[in-house]
């Protein structure tokens, strides 16, 4: 093992922004990688409540050893207000999950949930260019996985979420950025579709709720998850005895920590690479 001092006063610090902690996962992954690839880097969880989370957030800004943030619940929204720059993924999530302090000091936001689920579909090598795709749930982590879909060059998205308002909201930033998309709402239907996506938070529970009718799933279809505290949940269980390639939802998890290394500029790492640092609680 390479290794490098965990804190020292060279350690650049990435902040983990969010409230509450106590479920935080990404230092348990991210210090081991570092300290296993020398990079002298630390990610400290930092519990800020939404009414002081602007104020913090300047705050760190002033730090000169500050190099950027994770950001989750209830913040993501939020930075995308505070952000100096952020990419069009991120404009079409209407939230960011990553900041990056500039060496002019400005700050550069994005989104990688998306590209976490993108990247695990890449990696089954399921095709997304010219693919139909359901999102069901339209909050952050639908928004971003339809806007990296998009990027990915889907040929057609179609979007629910119980909040009408919100899936309609979504349609329009994805025609706004993408016009030549065919982006659809109101039907939770997976018939017909090549990649259908859970992004609602039905699934954590072993009661739940189906979020969409299973029976209409094409065989040959993926089926992708968001929720993680469930390897299995009711809906990837029912996906499988259709026959249909399933993804998990802690695959999107390290799939996106990869482009999260590229955005603050470290040595890239391979989602493989990084399950077997990982010093997660069983």
């Amino acid at each position: 093992m390479t290794g490098v001092p965990m804190i020292d006063g060279k350690t650049l610090l990435i902040a983990h922004l969010g409230y509450p902690t106590e479920s935080f996962t990404a230092p348990m992954i991210y210090n081991p990688y570092f300290e296993k690839a020398g990079v002298n880097a630390v990610v400290m969880p930092l519990g800020v409540q939404a009414e002081a989370y602007p104020e913090v957030l300047r705050a760190l800004l002033s730090l000169t050893n500050f190099h950027g943030a994770l950001i989750t619940m209830p913040h993501k929204v939020t930075t995308l207000g505070l952000v100096d720059e952020a990419s069009p993924t991120a404009r079409i999530a209407g939230a960011c999950n990553a900041l990056r302090k500039e060496a002019d000091g400005r700050l550069r936001g994005d989104m990688f949930d998306g590209e976490g689920f993108l990247r695990g579909l890449q990696r089954r090598g399921r095709a997304v260019a010219g693919a139909r795709a359901l999102v069901v749930g339209c909050g952050g982590v639908g928004s971003a996985i339809a806007a990296s879909l998009a990027r990915a060059g889907a040929a057609a998205l179609s979007l629910y979420d119980v909040k009408t308002a919100a899936a309609e909201a979504l349609a329009g930033r994805l025609r706004q950025h993408y016009p030549a998309l065919a982006v659809g709402t109101g039907n939770p239907d997976p018939a017909g579709h090549d990649i259908v996506v859970n992004a609602t938070p039905l699934g954590m529970g072993a009661e739940d709720p189906l979020p969409l009718d299973a029976g209409r799933l094409d065989p040959a279809a993926v089926v992708g998850e968001v929720v993680l505290s469930r390897e299995v949940t009711p809906l990837l269980a029912a996906a499988r005895a259709r026959g249909c390639d399933t993804q998990v939802g802690t695959d999107m998890l390290f799939e996106m920590i990869p482009a999260y290394l590229e955005f603050f500029g470290f040595p890239a790492a391979t989602a493989e690479e990084l399950r077997q640092v990982a010093r997660l609680a069983s």
